[in-house]
């Protein structure tokens, strides 16, 4: 077999002619400190090896004629082994090409993995027997249109890619825990039904089960450690499975976001197995200290990628235009975003950071849904309204603050009122709009909403880490009654439903799935981290209702924020705090320990173009206390909610006050007055 020189243009594997009869393909790999590169070609049991014969700068490069999509390949590269330097080069290990777009097999811990310890003893045996090998890939475009649903108009699923499915009884077998599994008929039509926009996954990439877990006997679930970054995990299936995936979604209105981890890699620490970046070239791909004898660990993973380097952020950016032109995704959740907004010294800074430039400048990346995750561990790490536009972040305060609200901690209304307002003193600045705030109950890192109401705490004794692991400041409440549970999580759902910013459903919470307490269920491959199908079906109607009623009246779902300003149409403020008695709050009304009900009179906001958020006016009573009978504002108003009574219908209010459930939501509207007009 034979190599040519080929080109450094494009990295990884690239087939060269017609996709129908290719010449061959060119093969390129970044590696600054490298000496030699060899590639390593797979066919049956028989390993065949070429030195890439030219360099461009610090990208190697070879092309193979005769070599088509679906060859199987790695790389083996030579450099120093001088870990206090921070080279770890190890010829004796097969390394995935960070750019391979599929994989033959998931990426399993095994101890031929380990590049070595200490500065003179690099690992000589050869990992190959139990690398996965990377492959050619055919790069197909998009043949099909987009949901492409507006971000005020957007309601988020987050979902696990296996867990969704492996429990639905009406998923085919063959199907269950598949990326095509989501795309089912009955995934489908529970997805219609519940009135959610968009699909949030969890990692999608191929990632490590790492040592810590398989020999303790358990398996990385959740996905956060990836190596293969272009490529979907093989666990699910390939990039075809996953493109038909994106289409069956697509095709139902459903958008596409994927969860992705570029703030550090499935090699860990030191003392973690060498498989890709580390053995490509650990000085560039990673940050380090002490001389590049340690990792900076700002994410708790034992590495942190340094995407202030030319070639990593290049890489990342590929990678993410490879998703959404190649794969079909709409969007992207970012983890530990934190972490790729620092720069070369570790400090984050929003203004100057190349990766936020560079997405914001991308004509591709810049139209498609962008989400933050504002914290890591490292210094100054939680910068939670810190992101530029056109990003979105998750907002934790929302989740602390409703927990604590309906929990019935005292003096939470303040805390509650700027929450369900959009959180604007977090969010309002430099054009951002209410959608910046993604708001949320639960989510895959946590307690379900079914264990908020069920659990005071933890209980990760199946994660074997003796209940140390997980949050402990949960803010929930083990309530004895099912009423009592039932009645907290509708009113729970429906503040999310019902405030400002965009509302995030944990799948499963629709229909009351526990995780029996446990709020790490990272390495729960298995009953207690699937969700659990066809608990509460009436819960699921409840959360459809409560989706339609959001998309029928825009003034809950407002592209400006609302500060209480006087709208010049009619000279009523867009936003009203009240109390019970109908009065608005004072400063010691706002600082009472024991109030429990907030009540809010919305309209369209005063700024922006008028008529945004539709002629109506709309009054929600948040009650996390005791009933309570509440005056309603001035007008004829309509009942369309009430969490206490889920089924009742839409009914036309003749008192002047509503009586209230204790831990309930109700909600009225009225078209606003002639005057109002």
């Amino acid at each position: 077999m034979i190599i040519e020189p080929g080109r450094g243009t494009h990295l990884g594997a690239t087939l060269v002619g017609p996709a129908d009869a290719p010449e061959g393909v060119n093969f390129a790999l970044f590696s600054a400190h490298a000496e030699r590169v060899e590639l390593c070609l797979f066919e049956g049991g028989r390993e065949t090896r070429l030195t890439l014969p030219e360099r461009s700068g610090e990208v190697w490069h070879g092309f193979v004629p005769g070599l088509g999509a679906g060859a199987r390949y790695g790389y083996r590269v030579h450099g120093p082994w001088a870990p206090d330097l921070g080279h770890r080069f190890n010829p004796a290990k097969l390394l995935l090409d960070p750019y391979a777009r599929a994989l033959s097999a998931p990426l399993i811990w095994d101890p031929l993995m380990q590049g070595g310890v200490g500065t003179a003893r690099p690992d000589r045996r050869d990992s190959a027997p139990v690398m996965p090998r990377a492959q050619v890939c055919a790069v197909e475009k998009l043949d099909w249109e987009r949901p492409a649903t507006a971000w005020s108009e957007t309601i988020i699923y987050e979902a696990h890619p296996k867990g969704l499915t492996m429990g639905h009884p009406e998923v085919p077998a063959a199907l269950r825990g598949r990326f095509e599994g989501l795309a089912s008929e009955p995934i489908l039509r529970h997805l219609r039904h519940l009135g959610v926009t968009t699909l949030e996954l969890l990692p999608c990439a191929a990632f490590l089960d790492d040592r810590f877990l398989v020999e303790k006997g358990l398996r990385n679930y959740w996905g956060y450690q990836p190596v293969g970054f272009f490529a979907p995990d093989p666990r699910y299936g390939g990039p075809e499975a996953f493109r038909r995936m994106v289409r069956g979604l697509h095709g139902a209105g459903i958008e596409v976001i994927v969860d992705v981890v570029f703030n550090h890699s499935g090699e860990g620490d030191g003392a973690g197995p060498t498989v890709s970046l580390r053995g490509i070239d650990n000085a560039a791909y990673y940050r380090l200290a002490e001389g590049g004898r340690a990792y900076v660990n700002d994410t708790g993973t034992g590495n942190t990628l340094d995407l202030s380097h030319p070639f990593v952020l290049r890489m990342v950016m590929d990678c993410l235009r490879h998703w959404v032109e190649d794969l079909g995704v709409d969007g992207f959740r970012f983890d530990l975003a934190a972490t790729l907004a620092r720069d070369a010294t570790g400090a984050f800074n929003a203004q100057v950071s190349c990766f936020l430039a560079a997405i914001r400048q991308d004509p591709v990346l810049a139209q498609v849904k962008l989400i933050a995750e504002p914290w890591d561990i490292g210094p100054g790490g939680y910068q939670l309204g810190a992101f530029p536009h056109p990003f979105a972040e998750w907002n934790d305060r929302f989740r602390d603050g409703m927990r604590k609200f309906w929990r019935g901690d005292a003096g939470q209304m303040p805390e509650a009122a700027r929450r369900l307002a959009g959180s604007a003193e977090v969010f309002d600045h430099s054009g951002r709009a209410p959608w910046a705030s993604v708001n949320f109950l639960s989510a895959h890192d946590g307690f379900t909403l079914q264990d908020l109401v069920s659990y005071s705490e933890k209980q990760n004794q199946a994660n074997g880490e003796n209940n140390r692991d997980g949050h402990n400041a949960n803010f929930s409440e083990a309530l004895a009654e099912p009423g009592a549970r039932g009645a907290r999580k509708r009113a729970m759902l429906a503040a999310l439903m019902l405030g400002q910013g965009v509302p995030m459903v944990l799948a499963g919470d629709e229909m009351g799935n526990t995780q029996s307490g446990n709020n790490n269920a990272y390495a729960q491959d298995n009953p207690l981290g699937w969700v659990d199908w066809g608990r509460e079906p009436e819960l699921v109607d409840f959360v459809a209702r409560l989706a339609r009623i959001r998309r029928a009246h825009p003034v809950l779902r407002q592209r400006r924020f609302l500060h209480a300003n006087i709208r010049a149409q009619d000279g009523i403020r867009d936003l009203i705090w009240r109390l019970p008695s109908g009065q608005e709050p004072c400063p010691q009304d706002w600082h009472d320990p024991q109030a429990r009900c907030l009540c809010a009179e919305i309209r369209g906001a005063a700024e922006g173009p008028e008529g945004g958020a539709a002629r109506e006016a709309v009054f929600v009573i948040f009650n996390a206390g005791a009933a309570v009978e509440v005056a309603l504002p001035e007008g004829r108003w309509t009942q369309i909610l009430d969490s206490a009574a889920p089924d009742a219908p839409e009914t036309a209010c003749d008192a002047a006050t509503a009586c209230v459930a204790a831990q309930s939501v109700q909600l009225f509207t009225r078209p606003t007055a002639p005057q109002e007009q």
